[in-house]
């Protein structure tokens, strides 16, 4: 009975029911002063917009209504204590990272992870040392490091402070965790774990082990990506005293804004809410309509369908000939909007509750599926098998780097230099190359091959890439 409370909405719905006046931030006054052109739209949701009033708790130093919250959100998780994230999974990443490592400590790190844990790593003045993740025929991408790799890396790095791992990966693809938490703990070394897209694997046997479950000790949590909370709302998860919470809650009080968004906040404690009023039934109901909508999916010659770990993520594989981008261009047309598109793959990913238009969806597909058959098909060009190192450090520490100048060349010059920042495609937000990492020939062909397909890459540069001005080309 305990989860069917919510203390900090229902605290801010009685605060508004009080017909407070504002003589305080924020601006808008309790939605009174707005443009009229927004204020139907935006109003429902500024009369809970407040600030740390008499009775509304303090997320940075919570002992009321935001403290009853992550309680309960930490006995629902089975945490030994949660905090709120206001500033997205990335806020998150960056705290459990700057809690476990100071400047020159070893972490070994899942090689393609999220650009925020690259960047945890860079404020930490940490030294990385990347697991590759092995490339599996059956989804045909890479996914998850082996358990062989992380014992290799382990003895090489005994004294390595963390290491951190991603589970799931964006395709909603997972691994045995729990293995491989168990060995690096025997090495005595804190796991960090970067499940942004696995916050519903709470919800039990349908879904894959959460990486709480088997033991990770301290984890970030999207609850905006999959469960109904909104953007930029995440959880942190602590479970161990392998990392100190109180240098979590002073990162975490450094990195997060000190006039936080209680919609936000709300919102967390709704989707924790949500889920631990998920019944039986309505799992039940939820798998029968993501068979229904797979069904439709698959009912395609044009793509295979991938199988995922997690079965709300819904992966179509596009045959040779044709263009992801193209495929994804003509569902948008439909008003479908996948999640990500990437060269020869499109993630779709199916709420938490049974999808309700399936006839408009039935239809949609026979749209796309008829325009396809006018499309003229090209001869493709297989450059999927670019192989990272299976162990591999950065050619500069990060105190190196900011002492060196920069420049930009461009991209097809740039074999041999360092890289001076991330190339990274956009969504899933993985760096291709690394800050610091020297560029191969196989790196520039395949960001080349990203772009011909009009993939989103994000970069300071269009045509370029910066690199270390004082390191010419070939050097170590």
């Amino acid at each position: 009975m305990e989860q069917q409370q919510l203390p900090l909405y229902h605290a801010l719905l009685e605060f508004h029911k009080k017909h407070p006046i504002s003589f305080h931030v924020p601006g808008h006054k309790n939605g009174h002063v707005f443009p009229a052109e927004a204020k139907d739209v935006f109003q429902s949701i500024l009369k809970i917009d407040v600030t740390e009033l008499t009775g509304l708790d303090d997320l940075h130093a919570p002992d009321g209504i935001i403290a009853d919250a992550e309680r309960l959100a930490a006995a629902f998780f089975q945490a030994e204590q949660t905090f709120f994230l206001i500033g997205g999974s990335t806020v998150g990443n960056l705290a459990m990272i700057l809690a476990a490592c100071k400047q020159g400590d070893t972490v070994i790190v899942q090689r393609n992870c999220h650009k925020s844990v690259m960047n945890g790593l860079e404020l930490s003045g940490a030294k990385p040392v990347f697991i590759a993740p092995q490339y599996d025929e059956n989804v045909r991408r890479y996914t998850h490091p082996s358990f062989s790799g992380l014992q290799a890396a382990l003895e090489q790095y005994p004294d390595a402070k963390a290491v951190i791992f991603t589970y799931p990966d964006y395709f909603g693809s997972t691994y045995n965790l729990g293995d491989m938490i168990e060995l690096v703990h025997s090495f005595g070394i804190p796991v960090l774990v970067d499940e942004a897209h696995g916050v519903h694997f709470s919800l039990g046997e349908n879904f894959p082990a959460s990486a709480l479950s088997q033991g990770a000790d301290v984890v970030v949590q999207s609850a905006h990506k999959m469960a109904p909370a909104m953007t930029m709302s995440s959880y942190l998860h602590c479970n161990s005293k392998r990392i100190s919470s109180e240098r979590i809650v002073h990162y975490l009080q450094m990195l997060q804004s000190s006039s936080p968004s209680y919609p936000l906040l709300a919102s967390l404690d709704l989707a924790r809410f949500y889920l631990a009023s998920m019944t039986r039934k309505a799992i039940t109901e939820l798998m029968e309509s993501v068979q229904t909508v797979k069904h439709i999916f698959a009912n395609s010659t044009y793509w295979d369908l991938i199988a995922s770990d997690d079965p709300l993520k819904i992966t179509l594989h596009v045959k040779d000939g044709l263009s992801a981008k193209k495929v994804g261009n003509l569902l948008e047309q439909q008003q479908i909007y996948p999640e990500l598109v990437t060269e020869k793959q499109i993630l779709l990913i199916h709420g938490l509750a049974p999808f309700t238009d399936i006839r408009y969806l039935k239809k949609a597909m026979k749209t796309v599926d008829g325009q396809l058959k006018n499309i003229v098909k090209h001869d493709t060009i297989d450059i999927n098998h670019f192989t990272p190192a299976r162990i591999q450090e950065l050619e500069l520490s990060y105190g190196m780097m900011n002492q060196l100048s920069t420049k930009c060349i461009p991209l097809k010059a740039a074999e041999g230099y360092i890289a001076a920042e991330a190339i990274i495609p956009y969504p899933p937000g993985i760096a291709f190359i690394l800050k610091g990492e020297k560029i191969t020939k196989a790196h520039i062909e395949k960001i080349q091959h990203m772009k011909e397909l009009g993939l989103r890459i994000q970069q300071r540069h269009t045509n370029g890439i910066y690199v270390y001005a004082e390191i010419e080309k070939g050097e170590e």
